[in-house]
């Protein structure tokens, strides 16, 4: 039967299998697709929360708590002021503050700078907070490597 010429099921005449079509899909592909841009996503996500880069001092502080989500005000290393991620004068900071926030004084302020900045100009900033009335204003700050965050009487955010 080896040099038979009938074709049995499933092979052909010179006696190779004919390969079925595959009716499947190979998600393999897709999965290492997916994997790649989620894993590009979460390096990328941390660096979309803040659109000015300045470099915070070291302090030992706790959290703040709160769920709502605060408004940013940054003095960069230049000098300038943003709010969120627009420049703006610090005469302008506090009517805007109050027209972002619907004149809610209980909006939380983080106010951000750079250490290198004239500390003179943080507390200017400071000031045209306070003065438009809010009172829920905290100074950011980054926490030393390697040290756990552990509770300040001044309560600064980190």
């Amino acid at each position: 039967m080896a040099g038979s010429s009938i074709p049995t099921h499933g092979t052909t005449r010179r006696g190779r299998r004919r390969r079925r079509p595959m009716s499947e899909p190979n998600v393999t592909p897709m999965v290492d697709v997916m994997l790649v841009l989620l894993i590009v996503f979460m390096v990328a996500a941390p660096l979309l929360t803040a659109g000015v880069s300045v470099d915070l001092p070291q302090a030992q502080s706790s959290l703040l708590p709160g769920q709502d989500e605060p408004l940013s005000v940054t003095v960069g290393r230049d000098g300038k002021v943003y709010l969120q991620e627009s420049e703006i004068a610090v005469d302008q900071l506090g009517p805007r503050l109050q027209a972002v926030t619907q004149r809610n004084q209980e909006a939380r302020i983080f106010v951000r700078g750079d250490q290198a900045v004239n500390y003179g100009q943080v507390m200017a900033v400071m000031g045209a907070i306070h003065s438009a009335g809010f009172t829920k204003v905290a100074l950011l700050t980054q926490v030393p490597e390697g040290a756990a965050a552990a509770p300040s009487p001044g309560g600064s955010g980190t």
